[in-house]
Protein backbone atom coordinates (compact mmCIF):
# COMPACT_ATOMS: atom_id res chain seq x y z
CA UNK A 1 0.00 0.00 0.00
CA UNK A 2 3.14 2.58 0.90
CA UNK A 3 4.19 2.13 -3.01
CA UNK A 4 0.78 2.82 -4.28
CA UNK A 5 0.44 5.44 -2.11
CA UNK A 6 3.54 7.51 -3.28
CA UNK A 7 3.09 6.80 -6.98
CA UNK A 8 -0.77 8.01 -6.77
CA UNK A 9 0.44 11.05 -4.37
CA UNK A 10 3.34 11.84 -7.38
CA UNK A 11 0.75 11.75 -9.72
CA UNK A 12 -1.66 13.61 -8.25
CA UNK A 13 0.83 16.56 -7.87
CA UNK A 14 2.21 15.53 -11.69
CA UNK A 15 -1.79 16.01 -12.29
CA UNK A 16 -2.21 19.79 -10.73
CA UNK A 17 1.44 20.98 -11.98
CA UNK A 18 0.05 19.87 -15.48
CA UNK A 19 -3.16 22.04 -14.67
CA UNK A 20 -1.19 24.71 -12.93
CA UNK A 21 1.25 25.61 -15.53
CA UNK A 22 -1.39 25.27 -18.42
CA UNK A 23 -3.34 28.24 -16.90
CA UNK A 24 -0.12 29.91 -16.20
CA UNK A 25 1.94 29.17 -19.27
CA UNK A 26 2.07 32.61 -20.39
CA UNK A 27 2.80 34.53 -17.58
CA UNK A 28 5.34 31.65 -16.40
CA UNK A 29 7.37 31.58 -20.04
CA UNK A 30 7.79 35.27 -19.86
CA UNK A 31 8.66 35.50 -16.44
CA UNK A 32 11.95 31.77 -16.96
CA UNK A 33 12.66 33.13 -20.15
CA UNK A 34 12.11 30.32 -21.62
CA UNK A 35 13.28 29.94 -25.65
CA UNK A 36 10.24 29.97 -27.60
CA UNK A 37 10.08 28.30 -30.88
CA UNK A 38 8.03 30.35 -34.54
CA UNK A 39 4.96 28.57 -32.87
CA UNK A 40 5.71 30.22 -29.34
CA UNK A 41 5.94 27.37 -27.80
CA UNK A 42 9.11 26.38 -25.50
CA UNK A 43 11.52 24.45 -27.67
CA UNK A 44 11.87 21.72 -25.79
CA UNK A 45 8.32 21.01 -26.14
CA UNK A 46 8.74 17.90 -27.60
CA UNK A 47 10.85 16.50 -25.33
CA UNK A 48 9.81 14.04 -22.86
CA UNK A 49 13.19 14.69 -20.94
CA UNK A 50 11.42 17.33 -18.75
CA UNK A 51 8.45 15.55 -17.84
CA UNK A 52 10.48 12.44 -17.05
CA UNK A 53 12.78 14.07 -14.63
CA UNK A 54 9.49 15.82 -13.36
CA UNK A 55 7.94 12.34 -12.92
CA UNK A 56 10.82 10.75 -11.28
CA UNK A 57 11.64 14.29 -8.66
CA UNK A 58 7.68 13.39 -7.85
CA UNK A 59 8.27 10.34 -6.81
CA UNK A 60 11.57 11.53 -4.73
CA UNK A 61 9.72 13.80 -2.55
CA UNK A 62 6.70 11.84 -1.91
CA UNK A 63 9.04 9.02 -0.82
CA UNK A 64 10.33 11.60 1.36
CA UNK A 65 7.00 12.78 2.50
CA UNK A 66 5.83 9.22 3.20
CA UNK A 67 8.65 8.57 5.25
CA UNK A 68 8.47 12.20 6.94
CA UNK A 69 4.73 11.73 7.60
CA UNK A 70 4.92 8.27 9.21
CA UNK A 71 7.75 9.76 11.65
CA UNK A 72 5.14 12.27 12.82
CA UNK A 73 1.72 10.39 13.08
CA UNK A 74 0.43 11.99 10.04
CA UNK A 75 -1.99 9.27 8.85
CA UNK A 76 -5.73 11.15 7.92
CA UNK A 77 -6.16 13.20 5.14
CA UNK A 78 -6.50 16.95 6.72
CA UNK A 79 -2.94 16.37 8.47
CA UNK A 80 -1.58 14.93 4.92
CA UNK A 81 -3.09 18.16 3.46
CA UNK A 82 -1.69 20.69 5.84
CA UNK A 83 2.03 18.74 6.32
CA UNK A 84 2.41 18.98 2.77
CA UNK A 85 1.32 22.60 2.36
CA UNK A 86 3.78 23.38 4.96
CA UNK A 87 6.28 21.37 3.36
CA UNK A 88 5.71 23.14 0.04
CA UNK A 89 5.34 26.98 1.23
CA UNK A 90 7.38 26.64 4.40
CA UNK A 91 10.53 24.65 2.78
CA UNK A 92 10.41 24.11 -0.79
CA UNK A 93 9.03 27.85 -2.14
CA UNK A 94 11.54 29.94 0.09
CA UNK A 95 14.56 27.96 -1.62
CA UNK A 96 13.08 28.92 -4.96
CA UNK A 97 12.15 32.40 -3.94
CA UNK A 98 15.88 32.23 -3.60
CA UNK A 99 17.18 31.10 -6.73
CA UNK A 100 14.77 33.50 -8.23
CA UNK A 101 16.26 36.56 -6.37
CA UNK A 102 19.96 35.67 -7.17
CA UNK A 103 19.04 34.34 -11.02
CA UNK A 104 17.42 38.17 -11.35
CA UNK A 105 14.52 36.74 -12.46
CA UNK A 106 10.97 38.08 -12.11
CA UNK A 107 9.61 37.70 -8.91
CA UNK A 108 6.13 36.50 -10.61
CA UNK A 109 8.29 33.74 -11.38
CA UNK A 110 8.53 32.50 -7.83
CA UNK A 111 5.12 33.06 -7.32
CA UNK A 112 4.02 30.25 -9.80
CA UNK A 113 6.58 27.97 -8.79
CA UNK A 114 6.54 28.47 -5.44
CA UNK A 115 2.34 28.61 -5.48
CA UNK A 116 2.77 25.25 -7.59
CA UNK A 117 5.36 24.21 -4.82
CA UNK A 118 2.79 24.66 -2.27
CA UNK A 119 -0.49 23.54 -3.86
CA UNK A 120 1.44 20.35 -5.09
CA UNK A 121 2.63 19.31 -2.05
CA UNK A 122 -0.64 19.31 -0.25
CA UNK A 123 -1.88 17.76 -2.76
CA UNK A 124 0.59 15.13 -2.54
CA UNK A 125 0.48 15.03 1.03
CA UNK A 126 -3.63 14.79 0.80
CA UNK A 127 -2.94 11.70 -1.07
CA UNK A 128 -0.36 10.29 1.31
CA UNK A 129 -2.21 11.03 4.38
CA UNK A 130 -5.79 9.00 2.67
CA UNK A 131 -3.61 6.02 1.89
Amino acid sequence: MTLLSILLAALASFALGAAWYMALAKPWMAASGVKLGEDGKPLNSGSPTPYLVSFVAMLIIATAMRYFFGLAGIDTGIGGLIGGLGIGALFIAPWITLNTGYSDRPWSLAVIDGGYAALGCAAMGLVLGLF
